[in-house]
């Protein structure tokens, strides 16, 4: 079993993703495509992470990584996309990325839609639960794709295509050296929100478990599928 790791900055990693692939036996090949450009191929499970550029910039490297991504869904190809990675999925099925009505920065409600409620990673829990997010742009539904969970600020905050691809513009994976990070790489981000490291923190770290017992679901659904 054979699962690749799309990065777009060091500081934005698999985390809890990470931890639930070990707990099973499966380790990570991780690609920094910005850098060493898209991997030959993505292995049986392929997760995509975040990133602060946006899938609409012309840099050289999106426009091969949306074509890899493309080809993957194509090819019924497991994956999670997550924040950026999710936007590169819609991206890669025809639908448009679009700045937000406003930045979405910490623990968001969000709530599942009525094919979130039947889905077998979502399905499993509540109705409507916190995420962690940190994102400013949000898409529309790709054709032949699932809507999974929304927000307020964005209506689609997840889908589905076909049985095992999930595109997530929240965080299941983010863990506490995760948040540090970004409340120091993109400080910017924090003050255009009007909000503080210390209330982003004091609000997201005891709600991790919960979202990392869903980040295991995930990881569990998506290794059974790859087989």
């Amino acid at each position: 079993m054979r699962v690749v790791c799309l990065q777009h900055v060091p500081f934005e990693g698999p985390g809890a993703f990470a931890k639930a692939l070990a707990k099973r036996g499966v380790s990570l090949e991780y690609s920094l495509v910005p850098k060493e450009g898209v991997p030959q191929d993505g292995g049986d499970l392929l997760i995509v992470m975040g990133g602060p550029m946006s899938v609409n910039d012309s840099d050289k490297w999106i426009a091969e990584e949306t074509d890899f991504i493309r080809s993957a869904l194509l090819a019924g190809k497991s994956m999670v996309g997550v924040c950026l990675g999710s936007q590169f999925m819609a991206k890669a099925l025809g639908a448009t990325v679009r700045s937000g009505k406003a930045l979405e920065i910490g623990m968001t409600p969000v709530r599942l839609t009525d094919a979130g409620k039947q889905d077998p990673v979502f399905g499993a829990g509540p109705e409507s639960f916190d995420v962690f997010e940190w994102h400013g742009e949000v898409f529309d539904l790709p054709n032949h794709c699932v809507p999974l969970a929304g927000s307020n600020i964005a209506p689609l905050q997840a889908f589905r295509y076909g049985d095992r691809a999930y595109g997530l513009l929240f965080h299941l994976e983010m863990e506490e050296g995760g948040i540090d990070a970004l409340c120091q790489e993109c400080a910017p981000d924090l003050m255009k929100a009007g909000l503080t490291e210390h209330q982003v923190r004091s609000a997201a770290l005891p709600q991790l478990p919960q979202l990392h017992l869903t980040a295991d679901r995930l990881i569990a659904r998506l290794l059974q599928s790859s087989r």
